[in-house]
């Protein structure tokens, strides 16, 4: 497989830039070890570029699954299934999947005569109306302006492209929580660490002097809404059967939700938008220089993060990808790399000091003052997302185009300030 030969040539990569590595650090010659350095540069990008066909193969191979799985469940069945849900004209029940499934093609149909609902059947407008209805708390708008819900198959590889373009936005680095409506969401917190027990002596009584009484605080997450702008589709392309539209939407609308979720969410500073995990971060190391990073620092940021939260599976690093190849070039004090290769076929990530990391451009790079490498434990950033990605279709005001836009309602906060800190340049 394909696949398999990615695999194989990503080791032989790492390898080859480790030895230049450890060539370069050996040499005495400067010219010598900076182009080593250089070719080892080289070599590294090839990696993520590697990555990034491993990752597309690997979604594209996820993509075809569900696709066939989808396929295989709307293949005509046998009187003896029963389905549960609407009653279709045979007299059958049809079930969630079958209802989705009619809503989308409905869909697609619309866009296909250029967002004309008139074009289309009795029967696809009465599913749009339905569709829309359903997800009318969802929703800012009117059926009639052309406001109907994406079909949930494409609000999910919406949101897949959204996590590639930015970390931040994914439930498996940060918490998630998915809220129907938008009303503020307040949050209680709670800080028991310097509470303990003490010894008690025979016949003693127990202390009551409200010491041990929890204390709460509180913290509210809002519903800010991020939109995209106009993108204008040709209704050549709409009506071209062999144009995948679903594809096109979700990859153009997705990277611009997902950039401008992913800023908000990291450098975000809080006052009518998002406060970014950079910005909520404490502080757990400043550097000696302003324009470099040292191995013991990052041990250093390491352990200023409590052990209680090292030990999460959510702890990684974050940073920007120029912050990575210098990360990549440290040693320890024995002469090992602090930067670990992972294997991809097990699903073992590459490490830094023992843990994962994500690459986050948003992040500031390396410069004076700035706040360049994060880490903590990540679940306890909490991303609030109001339903899921939304899709406009405008008809009349761009013919014979047809205008598409995107729109997603959020909001993210670290609500354990001790859980996350940064190491800042000094």
């Amino acid at each position: 497989m394909i696949l398999t030969q990615y695999y194989e040539e990503r080791g032989q990569l790492v390898t080859e830039a480790r030895d230049l590595l450890t060539q370069a650090e050996k040499e005495t010659d400067t010219t010598k070890a900076a182009e080593l350095e250089q070719r080892h540069d080289q070599i590294m990008q090839k990696v993520d570029a590697l990555d990034t066909k491993i990752a597309r193969e690997e979604r594209t191979a996820a993509a075809e699954r569900s696709e066939e799985e989808r396929r295989s469940r709307n293949r005509p069945r046998g009187r003896d299934v029963e389905h549960r849900g609407q009653e279709g004209g045979d007299g059958e029940e049809k079930d969630a999947e079958q209802l989705q499934a009619e809503y989308r093609d409905a869909f697609y149909a619309m866009l296909s005569e250029g967002g004309d609902i008139g074009a289309l059947d009795t029967e696809q407008r009465a599913l749009l109306r339905r569709g829309y209805v359903e997800n009318r708390t969802q929703t800012a708008g009117t059926a009639a302006a052309g406001g109907y819900t994406v079909p949930t198959t494409l609000a999910n590889r919406i949101v897949e492209v959204m996590k590639d373009w930015g970390p931040m936005y994914d439930g498996k680095i940060t918490d998630e929580m998915v809220t129907s409506s938008g009303n503020p969401f307040d949050i209680p917190t709670n800080d028991d660490t310097g509470k303990s027990s003490a010894a008690l002596a025979e016949g003693a009584d127990l202390t009551d002097d409200n010491s041990g009484d929890l204390e709460f605080g509180e913290a509210s997450l809002s519903a800010y809404v991020h939109a995209t702008p106009w993108l204008k589709i040709s209704f050549e392309l709409l009506q071209d059967s062999a144009f995948n539209i679903e594809q096109f939407v979700a990859r153009k609308l997705g990277e611009r939700l997902g950039r401008g979720a992913n800023g908000k969410l990291t450098i975000g500073t809080g006052v009518n938008e998002a406060r970014g995990v950079v910005v909520a971060s404490a502080l757990g190391k400043t550097a000696a220089s302003a324009t470099a990073i040292a191995a013991d620092e990052l041990i250093d940021l390491q352990h200023s993060v409590n052990a209680a939260y090292r030990r999460s599976p959510f702890c990684r690093w974050m940073f920007a990808d120029t912050t990575l190849a210098s990360v990549r070039k440290l040693k320890d004090g024995q002469g090992n790399f602090l930067w670990q290769m992972g294997d991809v076929r097990v699903g073992a990530p590459d490490l830094i000091l023992g843990k994962p990391y994500s690459v986050n451009d948003d992040v500031p790079a390396i410069a004076t003052g700035n706040r360049a490498i994060i880490f903590g434990d990540f679940s306890r950033y909490t991303v609030r997302k109001v339903g899921s990605p939304l899709i406009g279709t405008v008809r009349e005001r761009f013919w014979p185009k047809v205008g598409m836009a995107g729109l997603i309602r959020y909001d993210g906060d670290l609500l354990d300030s001790n859980a996350v800190k940064h190491l800042k340049l000094a």
